[in-house]
């Protein structure tokens, strides 16, 4: 009663059903185990996807069993049976080994029924036998010839997976079918395209191996049929499927960047912001451009010797100047060295701002000790460079003692060498200690009113964001309109010397 219930149900679902169940009797059942089989050279693993059955399930011959994914392209792997999944022994998203079992698919085991005499089917010259299935609709049974039924269903083509196919037919059925050479990921490419791989055999590979290029050569070309608009249809769906979520592991310097900025979460900052008029320093600006002194200008730009009427060395020639290197040789000044030079002048005034934790990387002192600072007689200043591998802080040291012209140069030069692939800043360039205040100068790559700088362990002061450790909102606050002053009056160094 079981076997005749179950056939009735997957007779109502005009399901294909395995020819065992039609025998009158019980038929005898064998539960055969799936296993993943070579689906590639060098392939010795696939992850399931995606399962097209689920456990109790009919399945016949050539359905979709599940889709499985290699390191070279996604497989379809098909059933070899007819009968009934029973179990899914890799679950979707797990990786099963080649030869592993996928399932379990129960089948008729058609041995077990030609060798039972009672099973074989009755022969014309025997009494009718009465079916053993009804119809929901028709409660009359009906005589039922099972040879009759066999010869009336479809043929199928044998799996070559299946170990119930002779040899000798699975031969038959090979010699009729053409003979497709081609690696899994070619025959996913072509399926994705819709690309009848027989058409295109022999391939231009190795003993007529179809390649990746023949299909795509025939996608160019068009198939004899095809429309136009179909084969633009499925390059552009091509395109898309193979646009897929790169993962990109970060560079060292980013990783440290990572880093100081998750440090920084422990420094208690105070943050303000403030607006210049740099009315004066603009004024000012064609002037200082004007006047470069000639070892800083490039050689294209420098005046030729024989224009000046009186030499200035006719008595005596004094040193010449230190040679300048070509990549810190410059054609006109900006407002960055003029700002930089105002902000040594104030930090001058203010010591608390040239100072720094005495080691920001050693822990606190046992038995509550207190932090220490260490000032430094000049004005140490950390730019902020953006550079093709990552953010650095390269530092201008001593910027109090540096002309603006001077200044000017050095940035030149730190950017180039920043910017070098890789990168070209040596310690020299970034001392461990740094600088005492950073500067970062974001103008030149947008719009921006403001931003709020983020403090790192052991810088000391970055932008307009202090370390409220140790520096209070009021000296922060007295601090910038002290430099305010050099920079809204820029004439003052003229008397402090430039």
């Amino acid at each position: 009663m079981f076997y005749r219930h179950h056939a009735l149900a997957l007779l109502h679902r005009r399901t294909h059903l395995p020819r065992a169940l039609f025998h009158s009797c019980p038929p005898h059942a064998a539960l055969k185990r799936f296993k993943l089989a070579d689906i590639g050279e060098g392939i010795t693993e696939c992850e399931v996807i995606k399962w097209s059955v689920k456990p109790a399930s009919p399945v016949n011959s050539f359905d979709p069993l599940c889709e499985v994914q290699s390191d070279k392209a996604s497989v379809e792997i098909t059933s070899p049976f007819d009968g009934i999944v029973k179990e899914l022994l890799v679950q979707e998203g797990e990786v099963a080994k080649v030869g592993q079992d996928l399932c379990t698919i129960e089948v008729v085991d058609d041995g077990a029924v030609a060798d039972d005499p009672a099973l074989v089917p009755a022969t014309p010259s025997d009494p009718p036998q009465q079916s053993s299935l009804s119809s929901p609709d028709h409660e009359s049974t009906q005589p039922s010839h099972p040879q009759h039924r066999s010869s009336a269903a479809p043929t199928r083509r044998p799996h070559p997976l299946d170990p119930n196919v002779p040899p000798e037919v699975r031969a038959q059925s090979s010699a009729a079918a053409i003979d497709v050479l081609a690696t899994p990921s070619v025959r996913y490419h072509a399926r994705q395209n819709g690309v009848d791989l027989r058409v295109l055999v022999p391939g231009s590979g190795k003993n007529g191996r179809i390649e990746k290029r023949d299909v795509d050569a025939f996608l160019q070309r068009g198939s004899v049929q095809g429309a136009t608009s179909q084969s633009v249809s499925s390059a552009a769906e091509t395109v898309l499927q193979h646009e897929k979520d790169v993962t990109v592991e970060l560079s060292r310097t980013r990783w440290n960047m990572w880093k100081a900025m998750e440090k920084s979460l422990a420094i208690p900052q105070f943050t303000c912001s403030v607006s210049l008029d740099l009315t004066e320093l603009h004024n000012l600006l064609p002037t200082l451009n004007a006047h470069i002194p000639a070892h800083y200008l490039p050689a294209s730009a420098r005046p030729s010797p024989s224009s000046q009427v009186v030499s200035p060395t006719g008595f005596y020639a004094p040193p010449a100047p230190a040679e300048v290197p070509p990549e810190a040789q410059y054609a006109r000044l900006t407002y960055l060295p003029v700002l930089l030079k105002t902000l040594a002048r104030a930090m001058r005034d203010w010591p608390l701002f040239r100072a720094s934790l005495a080691d920001a990387s050693a822990p606190p002192p046992e038995g509550g000790g207190r932090p220490k600072l260490t000032v430094r007689p000049h004005a140490d200043i950390s730019i902020a460079l953006s550079t093709p591998t990552g953010l650095y802080t390269p530092t201008l040291q001593a910027v109090d003692g540096q002309n603006v012209y001077a200044l000017a140069g050095e940035l030149r030069r730190l950017a180039y060498l920043g910017r070098q692939v890789p990168c070209a800043l040596t310690p020299r360039e970034m001392p461990r200690r740094g600088g005492t205040v950073s500067v970062s100068n974001v103008g030149g790559v947008g719009a921006v009113e403001s931003a709020t700088p983020v403090l790192v362990p052991g810088g000391g002061r970055s932008g307009w964001t202090a370390d409220h450790r140790v520096v209070e909102g009021a000296e922060l606050v007295a601090f910038i309109e002290a430099w305010r002053t050099w920079v809204e009056v820029p004439q003052r160094l003229i008397a402090d010397g430039v």
